[in-house]
């Protein structure tokens, strides 16, 4: 097949312009990211040997090189690992980082400083292209294990690449960089030196599991040079806290995180008895792009007696703790074992409810130790660890104890213990309003009587809030209660109008009240007088088991269909609004003119709470004939 010529799309070209003319202050990054692609080939060859008896592969040594020719300044990394097939290199390498690509740039233009851009180049699995901020030229010669032929890519990242087959490609994959010209006056930037391969590789990959062997230009005579490993090969898990530095477990984080950041914390665990097993979890500093996206990949890298037997091992955690990053390395499960197997293995439940309760006491310790720094960390991660309260009823208290929400006591979170503290004599309830965001809750209606009396109300703003609070349902006996659903429940307070004048006043208004209900029956169940306003003259609340509209549309969002609900419609009895309409019902017979009233009312209530009036159009249309009227 002769060699065909393909354009990269405008987005990768983009990409590529960037690596080629980078600013970032270290390019080391580029070796790194060539060295941990070729360990995960490594890795694929070794799962994909244990579950095919007939893949054709050697496997006998497998191991990264590194060679270095000083005369043509050329730098290749070579693995003999899974290798790729043509199409996988049309698809995988030459459309560059397909999925990610777009946020990768936006991101990349919305960092602060040339660090933070650095950290983008691994999350977004654009690592291989990284080679660019170094070369000239860079190509590819692949042949996917069990294959025959093998495959070229080659691009001097100007808009196009090429590919082609070959004949007599090895198992495995190997990047030959071209590099610069050698900048005389910088010669920390000198790729072909052993002394700088030696030192990154030391830096940034000696935990590597395989071998990494650097081979030196021949020089002068025939003899062959002899390989020299780079690596240590030391799993950080197996050794002794006292024997790895903070640096060696944030280099092994961003090898299997793609986060090239340090981790937020690290959290070590050890199980002896009749199951052993090993484990080293990461919590991040920042919440990858894609969390809350279907494909997100999750889990835990997963050992056997120190053989990488699954790389993503979702068994290990709760879905909910999904952005923990880790190694766990066990002594007695099988190394041909399945995905299926795994989900039904009483030893890796075992291991799953272990790590939740060390992974959930590590966050009681950061916020005791550190609030400030804990803070950051539930910014990020808060709505997905929310996500416990509803699917983990055994960890719920422990999930309750770390979990923070805003509040109208202060700007700053408060977490439920600190609530119950704070609650008025004689409050029974934790009072709460959930909303498209802190500043759409705070000027909601619903809250006016709770501000005037001091009662403090939770603001919660994440969609998971809709459904945790009626799940969990009650803290230290304290009932969790939503203040945009029911009665208001505030009782009477010094200087209210006495049981006799309110019943009074439900008399009064209980013509108005019936009517609008009347009028208004296709869109509320009921219309009363409200205990929750101060200020507005009405709102829409919903009956104490009903679903709010917004959890109503994520059912909806997820292909449920569920009924729509009626909502109640209550009226604040001292806005002059409602007092002057209460007067004009009783004064008139025909009360045809006061149906665009009721109407307004009821459309400014859906309004207040984020909502949309069924009909906007003829909403505006009433609007602009109520502003004529009253010119």
């Amino acid at each position: 097949m002769p060699a065909e010529t393909f354009e990269f799309q405008v987005q990768a070209r983009q990409l590529l312009q960037l690596m080629i003319h980078s600013v970032y202050s270290n390019k080391d990054v580029f070796l790194r990211e060539l060295v941990s692609n070729a360990s995960d080939a490594l890795d694929k060859l070794r799962l994909e040997a244990l579950r095919d008896d007939t893949l054709d592969s050697d496997t006998s040594d497998l191991h990264i090189a590194i060679e270095v020719d000083k005369d043509a300044r050329t730098l290749t990394v070579r693995d003999n690992g899974i290798g790729m097939s043509y199409e996988e290199v049309g698809r995988l390498i030459g459309t560059i980082a397909n999925s990610g690509t777009a946020e990768f740039l936006r991101e990349l233009r919305e960092a602060k400083d040339a660090a933070g851009a650095e950290g983008l180049i691994g999350q977004f699995g654009v690592g291989f292209y990284s080679g660019f901020m170094v070369a000239d030229e860079m190509t590819l010669v692949t042949r996917r294990a069990g294959e025959t032929q093998g495959t070229r890519w080659s691009s001097r990242g100007e808009g196009t690449y090429t590919l082609d087959t070959v004949e007599d490609a090895p198992q495995g994959t190997a990047v030959t960089l071209h590099l610069k010209p050698a900048d005389p006056e910088n010669q920390l930037h000198d790729y072909v030196s052993p002394w700088k391969i030696r030192e990154i590789v030391k830096r940034y990959s000696d935990f590597i599991t395989w071998p990494i062997r650097m081979v030196p230009d021949k020089g002068e005579g025939d003899s062959e040079p002899e390989p020299e490993t780079l690596n240590s090969m030391k799993a950080l898990w197996a050794r002794s806290r006292e024997e790895v530095s903070d640096e060696e477990y944030h280099e092994l984080y961003k090898h299997i995180s793609h986060d090239w950041r340090a981790p937020l914390e690290t959290v070590r665990f050890q199980a002896e008895g009749t199951f052993e097993y090993q484990a080293l979890l990461f919590l991040p500093e920042h919440a990858p792009h894609d969390l809350f996206t279907e494909g997100h990949r999750r889990g835990l890298q997963l050992y056997v007696k120190r053989v990488l037997i699954m790389d993503d091992c979702e068994a290990l955690l709760p879905p909910y703790l999904r952005f923990v990053k880790g190694v766990v390395d066990a002594q007695d499960l099988s190394l041909n074992v399945s995905r299926e197997i795994l989900q039904q293995d009483r030893h890796i439940r075992m291991i799953q409810r272990r790590l939740t309760k060390k992974v959930l006491s590590s966050l009681k310790s950061m916020r005791a130790a550190d609030a400030q720094r804990y803070a950051g960390f539930w910014r990020e991660f808060g709505a997905v660890l929310k996500e416990g309260l509803v699917t983990d009823a055994d960890n719920r208290e422990a999930i309750l104890d770390v979990a923070s929400f805003a509040s109208t006591h202060d700007e700053e979170p408060t977490t439920l213990q600190q609530y119950v503290e704070r609650m008025k004599d004689g409050q029974d309830d934790i009072y709460f309003m959930t909303g498209e965001s802190r500043q759409a809750v705070e000027s909601s209606p619903h809250l006016e009587a709770f501000r005037a009396r001091g009662i403090e109300v939770l603001l919660l703003s994440d969609p998971v809030d809709e459904v945790w609070a009626d799940a969990v349902g009650e803290f230290q006996g304290k009932r969790l209660r939503s203040v945009a659903k029911g009665e208001a429940g505030l009782g009477a307070e010094d200087g209210d109008s006495a049981e006799g004048e309110r019943e009074q006043r439900n008399e009064e208004y209980a013509g108005l009240l019936g009517w609008m209900k009347e009028q208004l029956e296709e869109d509320v169940k009921d219309v009363r007088l409200s205990s929750r306003l101060t200020v507005s003259p009405a709102c829409v609340v919903s009956d104490d088991h009903d679903l709010t509209p917004a959890l109503e549309n994520m059912y909806r969002a997820m292909g449920q269909e569920v009924p729509r609900s009626k909502r109640i419609l209550e009226l604040n009895p001292d806005h002059q609004l409602v007092k002057g309409l209460n007067q004009a019902y009783k004064q008139s017979e025909d009360r045809t003119g006061l149906v665009g009233t009721a109407e307004l009312l009821h459309g400014l209530a859906v309004l207040a709470e984020g909502g949309r009036p069924k009909d906007p159009g003829a909403f505006v249309k009433l609007v602009a004939d109520r502003l004529e009227r009253a010119l």
